[in-house]
């Protein structure tokens, strides 16, 4: 019997395995002799397993098939070897591989398996245990790394262009024979235009020439190994190698003395030493240091280290090195204690040129100005350009610039710009009733020094389009009274627009043209963006009708021109004069009092308080202890208790108020306070035949009378010891409205007018309304 496996999985044929069958001899000359016997052979249709399986399910390996089997489920198919049972299981009956866990080329890259055949009835083998291999098959799921990284080298300064530094090598833990998975390209991040890198091998080379340790000495190189030969989807990683040029002998001994100060020097602060030797000792050895040119003096100072005697050169102004690279300072050394005995040695003082080199640093990008200011109208499409804005590289070698908005602004919503030239757009219509000022920030960065970051803030203006209707100003009730006559004012209302108008806001109003004509009232444009609400006719009655809506159509004076159609409520009530303000009456009490909703509460509140205090005080008289019975031993005064009421005012029994009057000033002044006061005409003989008995007394009469029994009450030694009340039957006399009585009035009911019982006040209200009814049925 022997045995055949097929793998067909990827492969464009099967592969067929041969197995020596035990029907084999061997012959005494090395030959073999073969029995006849029919082959058999395992069928194997997956060599490959796709790695980090992620699927819910178990994935497919393959199928193991014997030629013993006939489908009829004898045959028992067994798994052995790595994994079986584990990460790879069979069905015994249909020989289907499927793998359980999700595998890992870079931990294990292929399987080693058994299968074999046995008979399920007599566990016989059908086939002999045979070999095959289940390979891993790569994903790109690792990224290349630098495993020595970071990385230090030198390379020595004035170097020729394209001087090799140093090569770095990326690792990759895909399979290398496999797609691109493991094809790595190299690439620079930071670092130019000085180094380049090669982007097969990984060699950085110097990409200019003559590079001055004297100038810069070290450089910082960001070097990006990324995998699929650097195709889109491709992983990456990166790695740093800190690079020093190293010291040639390209500069010869020079006096005077020099210094190197960079650009970015902090202005103040010290940017390097001299000192003048002195073989003095002590105060005699002190010097005084000065720059004596006016192009160092500008822009450098110098003061004297005491102890060290050395001369201090600080900044004074900002350097750049686009603008001058180099400065000459002339500096002069004084002895601060000079003796007059050796002046004949001449002047104490010593000269000497310091050469300063501005060294080049890169800088941030520059904005042509601090502060953009743009503009754009509402309700632009989105798109539309607002405007520009532009920076530059201030180093000598001019780099390109990327424009960015700040990402933490809400104006990212709203705008966006152009990486290359800076232009900003809107995102979507935008609405100036909403906002109409947005501020954002765009940031600058170089090409090849994204870290290098500059900021300038942008400020959008948007502008103002006729893109909304006017309407009336006011949403509360117009107060119609009931006796409102034809060609009274109700009230004046104005118009509100949310646009902005350059020139002022321009209104006219009108009722609508295709409603019928409003009986009841009718609108006068006053021209000066206000109309008038006229009634058109005489009394109205809320008991008939309360309410009337007036629709009013107000139009702008924009381009191009807008209308909207307002409807106000105008309620109709009885109304109470307050100057010139007419209110409901139902509404007068709390309107001239003045009182809010918050003291009407507070006045109640208070209410209860006071009544609760009250109520507890009667509860504790109550809750009181009658006191013990005085015994008759009390030498106390016994008081005595009557439990007697009186009858009343009529009861002149009970109590006599004349035992508390005076006996001696009682029969001095008995006379009635409550009668009638005497007129002028009564006291005076003469008067009284020239005046009619019914004539009635005028105010001063009633203030003298009232004048005099207030004195005589002030006097009275009589009285009781307690206020009483002194009543006269006085009313006095006329009205300042006269008499409302028709009898005396010569006109005739046509010709008399009751409008103005409207003024009177709420006490002639009802009457007004009943004069008014009759004059209606009389016009009838």
């Amino acid at each position: 019997m022997s045995l055949l496996i097929t793998l067909t999985v990827f492969l464009p044929a099967p592969l067929i395995i041969h197995v020596p069958s035990k029907n084999q001899t061997k012959l005494a000359n090395g030959e073999t002799e073969v029995h006849h016997r029919p082959k058999r052979g395992w069928i194997w249709n997956q060599f490959f397993v796709l790695e980090e399986h992620l699927g819910p399910e178990a994935q497919y390996v393959g199928k193991l098939h014997s030629n013993s089997d006939k489908g009829d489920g004898s045959v028992r198919y067994i798994l052995s070897g790595d994994g079986a049972g584990t990460i790879f299981i069979i069905d015994e009956v249909t020989g289907d591989i499927h793998a359980t866990k999700s595998l890992d080329r870079e931990r294990k890259a292929h399987y080693v398996l058994h299968a074999q055949a046995l008979d399920r009835n007599t566990e016989d083998a059908l086939e002999p245990k045979s070999e095959f291999i289940i390979k891993v098959q790569d994903i790109n799921d690792n990224p290349p790394k630098f495993p020595d990284g970071p990385f230090v080298a030198t390379v020595p300064e004035m170097s020729e262009l394209g001087t090799s530094v140093l090569q770095v090598t990326a690792s990759d833990a895909d399979d290398p024979t496999y797609g691109n998975s493991a094809r790595i390209v190299y690439s620079i991040l930071q670092g130019q235009p000085y180094f380049s890198v090669d982007p097969k091998t990984g060699i950085i080379r110097t990409a200019l020439s003559d590079m001055d340790r004297e100038a810069r000495e070290h450089y910082t190189v960001v070097i990006q190994a990324k995998d699929m030969a650097g195709q889109v989807g491709g992983l990456s990683g990166s790695t740093t190698i800190n690079i020093t040029l190293t010291d040639v002998n390209d500069n010869p001994p020079m006096f005077p003395q020099s210094l190197y100060v960079p650009e970015s020097a902090q202005v103040g602060k010290p940017v390097g030493k001299i000192k003048a030797n002195d073989e003095d000792l002590g105060v005699n050895a002190d010097i005084k240091y000065s720059i004596i040119n006016s192009e160092g003096a500008n822009t450098f100072s110098i003061s004297s280290e005491r102890d060290t005697r050395e001369g201090v050169v600080s900044l004074k102004k900002p350097l750049n090195y686009e603008r001058k690279k180099s400065y000459t300072l002339h500096i002069e050394g004084t002895n601060t204690h000079v003796d007059p005995r050796f002046s004949y040695l001449g002047s104490f003082k010593d000269t000497a040129t310091l050469k300063i080199t501005v060294g080049d640093v890169d800088e941030a990008p520059v904005f042509s100005i601090d502060h953009y200011i743009m503009d754009v109208y509402e309700n632009s499409p989105g798109g539309t350009e607002v405007g520009v804005v532009t920076a530059r590289d201030p180093d000598s070698r001019n780099s390109p610039v990327r424009y960015y908005l700040d990402s933490k602004e809400e104006g990212m919503r709203y705008f966006r710009i152009d990486e290359g030239s800076g232009l900003i757009r809107t995102t979507r219509p935008l609405d100036r009733e909403d906002a109409s000022w947005h501020n954002i920030t765009v940031m600058a960065s170089e090409v090849d020094s994204p870290s290098l970051l500059s900021h300038v803030p942008v400020t959008v203006q948007v502008l103002d389009v006729n893109d909304n209707p006017p309407e009336i100003a006011t949403d509360e009730e117009v107060i119609v009274c009931e006796s409102s006559r034809p060609g009274q004012v109700i009230q004046t209302v104005t118009a509100v627009d949310k646009d902005d108008f350059a020139n002022g806001q321009r209104f006219s109003f009108a009722l609508p043209s295709l409603l019928p004509v409003n009986p009841n009232f009718t609108l006068k444009d006053n021209e000066d963006n206000t109309a008038s609400i006229i009634a058109r006719r005489r009394r109205f009655n809320h008991l008939t009708q309360d309410l009337y809506e007036l629709p009013i159509v107000v139009r702008d004076g924009g381009e191009p021109s807008l209308s909207g159609t307002s409807t106000l409520t105008l309620r109709v009530c009885p109304c109470q004069s307050h100057g010139r303000v007419r209110m409901c009456q139902g509404e007068a009490f709390l309107s001239s009092a003045g009182l809010s909703t918050g003291a009407l509460i507070a006045i109640l509140l208070c209410i209860v308080i006071l009544l609760a205090i009250v109520v507890l005080f009667i509860t504790l008289r109550r809750s009181k202890k009658e006191p013990l019975i005085i015994s008759e031993e009390d030498i106390r005064e016994n008081v005595v208790t009557y439990d007697d009421e009186g009858g009343g005012e009529e009861d002149t029994e009970a109590f006599d108020i004349i035992a508390l009057r005076n006996p001696a000033a009682a029969e001095e002044l008995k006379f009635r306070r409550d009668v009638r006061p005497e007129a002028r005409e009564d006291r005076c003989p003469e008067a009284r035949g020239r005046r009619s008995a019914s004539l009635e007394l005028d105010e001063e009469d009633v203030y003298e009378f009232i004048k005099q029994r207030l004195v005589e009450a002030d006097v009275d030694t009589s009285g009781p010891p307690y206020d009483s009340l002194q009543t006269y039957a006085y009313e006095g006399q006329g009205s300042p409205t006269g008499s409302v009585s028709p009898l005396d009035t010569p006109a005739t009911q046509s010709e008399q007018d009751y409008n103005y019982l409207d003024n009177w006040g709420p006490e002639f209200q009802k009457l007004a309304e009943l004069y008014a009814e009759v004059e209606l049925d009389a016009t009838t």
